[in-house]
């Protein structure tokens, strides 16, 4: 059925759902002109629910040692071209100080699976000591993202205050999710994600653009994680890593990036979408805050020795990951830092939500969220 693109998007401006048709319009869209119809729409979502407020996001990548062989990652277990560290305790809390003074929301540490702490006989407690001592010294939200962490681990999470939990599929199609991560169990992904928000965090869920997917793949992926009811959704543009098998893989253009975070925000338009420095750094931010982004993700300081994940070294040392660099960009789009208090009041006001849903329906169920995928997928 052939759709007009403004009856669409008059459809989602009354935040009308889209059906399966409509979102693949939308995806579809190259002209120019139309692009701007659709971030125009975007923007007055995202208005309509943060007004002209931006939320901003520290990260700090404290460990690149990685038991896995994703194969588009850079820091996958078997690439000997990459930089390994295990930061220190002190060396996190003075960036994570660094970062607070800044002014950043949330602080955000990430690690990939290290063996160090996924087989040690401490395990994770170290871990858990170092969530208390940063939220101790800056008392922000924490985000954490440490990929399939243990269940027993997960319980621990929210008594050391962790608010966040972040642990992406990349996709939602079975067959492309085994070339991309490498002998890794889909459902197991998805349940840590269960355990993480049945004890009471909020989730971050995200998709990989440029991966070998088609639209239609896009689209189950953003129906699918509509069903999940996550609170921040999130798209990546893939960049080509050295030392990987899809080195030579081409790069999307950065136009993918934006209409999918777009399209995120006409159907999450109360969600909080990443606009991250770690793909085309600063010079890619503008195009995604038009688009409907409303967090700015990666912003790293600039004389810690950290990395960030897709873009390994892009403008960190530079200081083009701070907040007197993106400064100038919101002024230009009549955007705002928002103050801390409008972060903490959304995150709060997310979480009363969950527990007013659980106490009435009970657990959120990964079956009840994924067998109609199962069943389309056969």
């Amino acid at each position: 059925m052939t759709t007009s693109l403004d009856k669409i998007l008059e459809k989602a401006t009354r935040e009308v759902p889209l059906h399966r048709g409509e979102i693949m319009y939308l995806l579809k869209i190259k002209d120019e002109e139309e692009q701007e119809k659709l971030f125009e729409v975007a923007r007055k979502l995202r208005n309509r629910y943060f007004e002209n407020k931006i939320f901003l996001y520290g990260f700090i990548y404290f460990s690149t040692w990685c038991r896995n062989d994703c194969a588009f990652c850079y820091y996958r277990r078997s690439n000997r071209f990459c930089i390994r560290y295990r930061k220190t305790d002190n060396q996190i809390l003075e960036a994570s100080t660094y970062l607070a003074e800044s002014g950043v929301h949330l602080l955000d540490l990430t690690m990939g699976e290290d063996p160090f702490y996924f087989s040690s006989g401490d395990g994770f407690e170290p871990l858990l000591n170092l969530v208390e001592k940063v939220k101790s010294k800056t008392h922000l939200p924490i985000m954490i993202s440490w990929g399939v962490t243990p269940d027993e681990v997960i319980k621990d999470l929210g008594q050391v205050g962790v608010d966040w939990f972040a642990c992406y599929q990349e996709t939602h199609n079975r067959r492309l999710f085994e070339r991309l991560r490498v002998h890794q169990d889909y459902h197991r992904r998805l349940e840590v994600k269960q355990r993480a928000f049945n004890a009471g965090m909020l989730i971050e869920e995200g998709i990989l653009s440029g991966v070998g997917e088609s639209l239609e793949d896009i689209v189950n992926a953003m129906e699918t994680m509509k069903r999940m009811n996550l609170h921040q959704v999130r798209v990546m543009n893939f960049v080509p890593q050295k030392g990987t098998p899809m080195a030579k893989f081409p790069v999307p253009h950065p136009s993918r990036e934006e209409i999918i975070i777009a399209v995120l925000r006409v159907l999450f338009s109360n969600r909080i979408i990443p606009a991250s420095l770690d793909v085309n750094g600063i010079d890619g931010l503008k195009g995604k805050l038009k688009a409907g982004a409303n967090v700015i993700t990666s912003l790293i300081p600039p004389s810690s020795g950290l990395r960030g994940v897709a873009q390994s070294e892009l403008g960190i040392s530079k200081g083009q990951r701070t907040i007197k660099t993106i400064t100038p960009i919101l002024n230009e789009l009549e955007l705002k830092k928002a103050s801390l208090e409008d972060y903490t009041n959304w995150m709060n006001k997310e979480k009363q939500n969950f527990l007013r849903n659980v106490s009435s329906v009970g657990d959120w169920s990964i079956e009840s969220g994924y067998s109609w995928w199962e069943t389309a997928r056969g």
